[in-house]
């Protein structure tokens, strides 16, 4: 399978890029495209709708095809896969129904695809993208492959959308169903941020709405770990600090913990919502703002997915948390240039609204403040991945 990642600050610009990349016979069949919602995501549509190209859209926080990231423009990657290999799914979810829609789309998978593994990506920062997964799980099972994205919206915070050839939407979800026995997909979710002090106990929570730790409320412990000041209404900054260097790490039975940033403030009691769900009685602990340990746990886990499972890989898909580079800043392009230098195959990424991957031995989970890296390769007629095991 041939791959090739494009980029753009206007519709001419891609649609150059994809003249180009055609002149030596490349003939793509799937686009996964992030774009910022600035760019007229209609028109890059039709530009490669024209080329008979199916679309996986997202918008996003940010994009990249390389080190180099970008703001206001769309990204993509191009994939000779055959048609036979993988199927598209468009569906909405108005009525939150999120675990019924997602049911539907993988029961379709099923029986198109023996061992169908996915690529997702969400669309309203409301949804509950872990229903999402459960969906998957109940009609695929457990041990379901699945990766993915929420959609961004250059940290504006009001609509994100995905899309296809002819549609989107600001309520739903884009799914690619991968056929497993013919393309192999390989995905990690690694966060790296340090755990710092003892495991607390969530007190009180409904949902991802966190009231008390150890029978204080959720502000003010976190306040008291991160030693911030300035903690009022009026403070604009205090959330963007709270989330990107102070989040909460849920802890988890088996597997690496899962990040749960505080992203809205109830100031009548020092509560806060996080991104996902907190159950009450659920163990967490807080963290250290991020250094270069970060990146390079992020590095490594990508590396060793190489060496035990995936040796060579036809393109690299990375949906990393916006979080991730509001807290390092310039940093982030260390991160991405050691991730894609992995493999040294043509890559794209978004900056997203939380992350859908596998914890690092345990379970399916939306993630935050995470990066999640997709490997896919063709396989050889055996079954394993050509040139791999």
């Amino acid at each position: 399978m041939k791959s090739k990642s494009i980029k753009g600050h206007s519709t001419s610009e891609i649609k150059t890029a994809l003249v180009q990349s055609m002149e030596d016979g490349f003939k793509p069949t799937l686009a996964l495209v992030f774009s910022s919602k600035s760019q007229d995501i209609k028109a890059i549509s039709k530009v490669l709708d024209d080329k008979n190209i199916v679309i996986f859209g997202c918008t996003t926080n940010g994009e990249f095809i390389d080190e180099e990231t970008e703001k206001g423009s769309a990204a993509i990657l191009l994939l000779d896969m055959n048609k036979d290999y993988f199927q598209l799914y468009f569906d909405e979810y108005p009525n939150k129904n999120y675990k019924e829609v997602a049911m539907g789309i993988a029961q379709k998978a099923k029986e198109k695809f023996s061992k169908p593994a996915f690529l997702i990506g969400t669309s309203n920062p409301s949804a509950d993208s872990e229903e999402v997964l459960i969906g998957f799980e109940a009609i695929i099972g457990k041990d379901v492959n699945a990766f993915g994205g929420g959609a961004g919206d250059d940290y504006s915070f009001t609509d994100t959308f995905v899309f296809t050839n002819e549609k989107a939407s600001s309520d739903g979800m884009v799914c690619i169903a991968i056929d497993e026995e013919k393309i192999a997909v390989k995905g990690i979710a690694t966060c790296g941020w340090k755990p710092v002090g003892t495991e607390k106990t969530v007190t009180k929570s409904e949902g991802n709405h966190v009231y008390t730790v150890d029978n204080v409320p959720v502000l003010d412990i976190t306040v008291k770990y991160g030693g911030l000041e300035n903690v009022t209404p009026e403070n604009e900054g205090l959330l963007l600090e709270l989330a990107a260097n102070f989040p909460l790490q849920l802890q988890r039975e088996k597997g690496d913990p899962v990040m749960r940033p505080g992203l809205v403030v109830d100031w009548n009691d020092h509560s806060f919502y996080c991104s996902g769900t907190v159950p009450q009685g659920s163990k967490v602990r807080f963290s250290l703002p991020p250094d270069f340990d970060v990146m390079e746990k992020v590095i490594k886990g990508v590396q060793q997915l190489k060496d035990t499972e995936m040796p060579e890989a036809d393109a690299v898909v990375v949906f990393s948390c916006a979080g991730r580079i509001m807290a390092l800043g310039p940093l982030m392009t260390m991160e991405i240039e050691g991730v894609r230098k992995v493999w040294n195959v043509p890559t794209v990424g978004m900056f997203s609204n939380g992350e859908l991957a596998r914890a690092t031995g345990g379970n399916l989970e939306m993630h935050n403040l995470t990066t999640c890296c997709v490997a896919l390769k063709e396989r050889a007629p055996s079954g394993s991945p050509k040139g791999g095991e």
